[in-house]
């Protein structure tokens, strides 16, 4: 009778652990390398190929290529050549000594142009080798959003830092040169308001007050945890209206870099040559610890501006709003161009943009930029110009960020846009 008794108390709850539901029609992060040379991958008409260095070694050290390999190494060269010779006109499927392919599933894109790739920029994989999305990518863009939110509503949650006050210093510290140095660049937000919105607090857990010095150890965020995503694996889904679509499909393709003249006329600036994942559909888990979560006093009474994951993502959809408005203000106003030889045709692009309610709750990896990654959009319009001209490239008399990222389809139409991501609220976890 008491075990049934006991049975019946519910415990309190301390953790909010959510499943979430990630997706986005399309997105690059990076990774620790920039750049792949050529003999790091392998690409043909339709397919890139990154293959498994080991199994690769082996196999052309029983082919007794392995020399071969390593001089094109040191010359920076490709190798198709090298495979052909050593494994046939087949070597994609080739294995090595171990049976082990040389050219492994989850290494393996479609590459949506036909010219020559001169340098590839690789996506972040995990330790086996697959495509996924780091969890401290999905809460640095979270903290993002937090800092954008408690300055915007500086008064309802009694935030230390107001718009002006940091405008104000930003402008002395611009006419002082104190942000003219990588490092003073850095890091002058924190000095200017992160550390005053996020680890000025002290701890108190009942009467115990268990750190008193701030610092990392007193940063709120310490009570979230995301975890990294599933990976990112190829698989076909039927949806529920009896389609079949594919999700995580790896691809290469060719990112514009572009921009404007005076006359709003789109200037073309570069070519980049990218992994990505086209159709992105993965989960993660967001856990937000109650408990540690009410440890945290602010030392001047700010308030944290959420309980629970629903308001969290709510802060992330206010951010993702007001990027979402820059974004369609700036491409109805450049006007289509040929430059250079490439069109500059942006009408997909600008109905992307069309619906006035952004229909996402973040900006992930690239195409975030310094918009989506700080809080310029609350900044005034000449002092983010200010700053992007001292701290990035200098293009006086325009506003800032100049320049955009766009994507090309299969048959080189510029079609897409880079990092915007959904999030789900699945089933609650347990802890």
């Amino acid at each position: 009778m008491v075990a049934s008794q006991q049975s019946q108390i519910k415990k309190p709850e301390v953790y909010d652990s959510r499943r979430i539901r990630l997706t986005s029609p399309i997105l690059h992060i990076g990774s620790e390398v920039s750049k792949l040379s050529p003999f790091e991958y392998v690409q043909t008409s339709s397919k890139v190929y990154l293959p498994d260095r080991e199994a690769l070694a082996r196999g052309l050290q029983s082919k007794g290529r392995l020399q071969d390999y390593i001089n094109a190494i040191d010359n920076n060269r490709e190798i198709t050549s090298i495979l052909k010779q050593a494994f046939g006109e087949n070597w994609q499927t080739a294995t090595d000594t171990n049976g082990n392919p040389l050219f492994p599933e989850i290494g393996i894109s479609n590459k949506w142009m036909e010219e020559q790739i001169s340098d590839l920029r690789p996506m972040i994989r995990n330790g086996f080798g697959q495509l996924y999305i780091p969890g401290t990518s999905i809460k640095g863009a979270i903290r993002t959003a937090i800092t954008y939110y408690l300055i915007k509503h500086a008064d309802q949650y009694k935030t230390p830092k107001k718009v002006s006050d940091i405008e104000q210093q930003l402008r002395q510290k611009l006419a002082s040169g104190e942000l003219r140095g990588a490092f003073n660049q850095k890091f002058a937000d924190d000095n200017l308001f992160m550390n005053s919105l996020f680890s000025n607090f002290t701890l108190k857990y009942q009467d115990y007050s268990p750190q008193t010095r701030t610092g990392p150890n007193t940063d709120f965020m310490r009570a979230i945890h995301v975890s990294d995503t599933e990976p990112l694996l190829k698989k076909t889904l039927t949806l529920a209206n009896g389609n079949r679509t594919t999700v995580n499909l790896p691809i290469v393709t060719e990112v514009l870099v572009s921009s404007r003249f005076e006359n709003h006329n789109a200037k073309y600036r570069a070519s980049i040559y990218a992994e990505m994942v086209r159709n992105v559909r993965t989960e993660f888990t967001l856990t937000i610890d109650y408990e540690m979560l009410n440890w945290f006093r602010h030392q001047q009474g700010m308030i944290i501006p959420f309980k629970n994951s629903r308001e969290l993502l709510k802060i992330c959809e206010e951010f993702a709003q007001e990027q979402w408005d820059g974004e369609h203000d700036y491409w109805n106003n450049i006007e289509d161009n040929t430059h250079q030889g490439n069109q500059l045709y942006f009408d997909k692009i600008r109905e992307f943009y069309e619906d006035e309610k952004c229909p996402y709750q973040t900006r992930l990896g690239w195409g975030s930029g310094m918009t989506g990654t700080t809080i310029n959009w609350l900044l005034k319009d000449d002092l983010r110009s200010q700053l992007r001209d001292t701290c990035g490239i200098r293009a006086p008399g325009f506003e800032a960020p100049k320049s955009r990222r766009t994507i090309t389809n299969k048959d080189g139409e510029i079609s897409y846009l880079p990092g915007w991501v959904k999030f789900q609220l699945l089933k609650k976890q347990e802890p």
